[in-house]
């Protein structure tokens, strides 16, 4: 199976798609925070981000889901900054304190064409969000290069329409976080209005351009979502209804990753509610709940 991006699309295409993606980014509407800032001027939106690509590291990564990681590692590139203010971040001094190093679209290009001829199974775009254009940018580069590997959109979940629409026939595998079903929780622990209402339209999107995740005889993703859910201290995150609304309104098929590894990091000390590891019983209710569901698939992980 071809990416998507050399099945469906020609560089014309692709440079269409990546015009469009600058114009939303000239006063920042690429995602659903809509600052408006005049990013391609040199102003920085509420991602703390202006329009130079920066990069914390990439490298293969083997901590990610078997069907990205296979036998040689998911390609990731690691984006400096975040469109959430998460205040429980584990990775914070890239997400919200801006540590990383600014390249240009044809070193991207070139970091993305290392990992493929390092072996790597995917490309994996991690908090790729605020720097959309430019990524397409370094795509269009790559390949002509000879890039022909799946193209993996690791995000928050807190994505526009408008955005998601121009990456469609362009991304393969969409893995977004799937954090709270509750609007009021997401403004409080990540600084975002309307988290679910937003998550929910962006999954349902992602689902409707590639599907369930589909795996080759490998056990390789090759298309499709992967969602991640992270079960947060004393029923914060709202787990159950989220399983919910997967089941009912994505796909009883849906590929769910239910995470246990929270711990208080970066903020979370000033919240009491958060200010603990998840325990064991909190977490296999959720479990239990979604095998309830059917929501099986992912939960060997």
């Amino acid at each position: 199976m071809l990416p998507l991006y050399l099945e469906k699309l020609n560089p014309n295409d692709l440079k269409e798609r990546s015009e469009k993606l600058h114009e939303l980014q000239r006063q920042c509407r690429l995602c659903p925070n809509e600052c408006m800032s005049e990013r391609e001027r040199g102003k920085t939106g509420l991602c703390h981000s202006n329009d130079k690509v920066t990069v914390s590291a990439f490298s293969p990564h083997f901590g990610e889901e078997p069907p990205l990681v296979g036998s040689m590692g998911s390609g990731t590139i690691f984006f400096t900054n975040c469109n959430l203010s998460c205040v429980y971040c584990q990775n914070y001094d890239i997400s919200q304190l801006s540590a990383g190093k600014e390249i240009g679209s044809t070193e991207l290009a070139e970091i993305m064409m290392k990992l493929q001829n390092r072996g790597c199974h995917n490309i994996n775009l991690v908090t790729p969000t605020h720097f959309v254009p430019q990524i397409i940018d370094a795509l269009i580069l790559a390949v002509v290069k000879g890039l022909e590997v799946p193209i993996v959109y690791n995000c928050g979940g807190f994505e526009s329409l408008e955005t998601l629409k121009l990456l469609e026939d362009i991304i393969d595998i969409y893995m977004p976080d799937f954090k709270y079903s509750n609007n009021e929780i997401g403004k409080e622990y990540s600084g975002i209005n309307n988290h679910w209402d937003i998550c929910k339209a962006a999954i349902f999107e992602m689902h409707r351009q590639v599907g369930d995740l589909k795996v080759s005889r490998r056990g390789l993703a090759q298309r499709g979502v992967l969602i991640r859910h992270l079960v947060l201290p004393n029923k914060i995150a709202g787990s159950f209804e989220i399983l919910d609304f997967i089941a009912a309104n994505i796909s009883g098929n849906s590929y769910v990753n239910i995470m246990d590894q929270y711990h208080p990091a970066y903020r979370a000390g000033k919240f009491s509610t958060i200010n603990r590891t998840v325990n064991s019983n909190e977490y296999s209710k959720v479990l239990c709940y979604a095998k309830k569901l059917g929501l099986t698939r992912g939960l060997e992980i």
